[in-house]
């Protein structure tokens, strides 16, 4: 794709722009129709992960997942499992994409007698940094949350362009936020199923790890003890390294389904020391 791009900016050609349409229609299709009639076990692992991580105490601040994946596992398990998400969308239809909606929180009103609302449990903020495959760009520039086509879905596909994507709206909305997020103090970070290759990603993790003194960064991956011994991704040498050199930062060699599991109860401690001492 990305040599087809850079072929189109300098001769069009039908035979490229048909092939560049139909891989991105068989991108679109793949990263959605896998989730039609799915088993009830098949996102088994995204709602106990959400689960666990989405049940918090009422003065910490509302969970951030921030994913580079196009499909809805999040949004359907979250659904499945009774949570509501604020993914920067409108509350009306059509759903209409504004940046103002991560600014804003569900309360749930005072009973009789009581005179402060209290925050409503099982909410979290979905940032999709690439794009989601119902995200539909209209002629007016708008983004709309609808089935989308190869030609108007508001996706960063594969590509070495990736970088220069992710400053165009909405990805530079939500890159914005992924980077503020990165710099909140008391944060407990946790990167799962990233291999560290889209730098305009990467490179904002390892900066915090050395920079914000506050953050602890948690990294699951099932390949992670191969990667840190082949050297061959800088980042993750950079990681292991600060992890050596006593910074909070946890290496965790398992699986998605395993990392959930070992996901405790976050009510009662903060998030960061109670997943802390479970992992310990």
């Amino acid at each position: 794709l990305s040599r087809c791009d850079a072929y189109l900016q300098i001769k069009d050609s039908s035979d490229v722009t048909d092939f560049v349409r139909s891989t991105k229609t068989i991108i679109l299709d793949m990263c959605s129709s896998f989730l039609l009639d799915a088993e009830e076990s098949k996102l088994s692992n995204h709602r106990l992960f959400l689960h666990r991580l989405s049940r918090r105490r009422a003065r910490d601040s509302r969970m951030k997942l921030f994913t580079t994946n196009y499909d809805l596992c999040f949004e359907t398990a979250a659904g499945k499992q009774g949570l509501v998400v604020i993914d920067g969308f409108s509350f009306s239809f059509p759903r209409r994409f504004d940046p103002r909606f991560f600014s804003y929180d569900i309360l749930r009103r005072p009973a009789v007698g009581e005179e402060t609302s209290s925050p409503l449990e099982g909410v979290f903020h979905l940032y999709k940094l690439h794009g989601s495959v119902n995200w539909d760009r209209q002629e007016d520039g708008s983004i709309t949350m609808q089935q989308a086509t190869a030609d108007t879905a508001c996706l960063i596909y594969p590509a070495r362009g990736k970088y220069q994507q992710s400053y165009v709206q909405p990805h530079l909305e939500l890159i914005s936020q992924y980077l503020s997020a990165l710099r909140e103090p008391n944060t407990c970070f946790i990167v799962a199923g990233f291999g560290f290759n889209d730098d305009h990603l990467s490179e904002p993790i390892v900066s915090a790890a050395r920079t914000n003194p506050h953050m602890r960064l948690i990294v699951v991956d099932p390949y992670a003890e191969g990667i840190i011994s082949s050297g061959n991704n800088r980042y993750w040498r950079e990681l292991q390294r600060l992890s050596q050199q006593g910074g909070d930062i946890w290496l965790i060699n398992a699986t998605f389904s395993q990392f959930s599991e070992m996901i405790p109860d976050l009510k009662s401690l903060t998030p960061g020391d109670r997943l802390l001492r479970d992992i310990k």
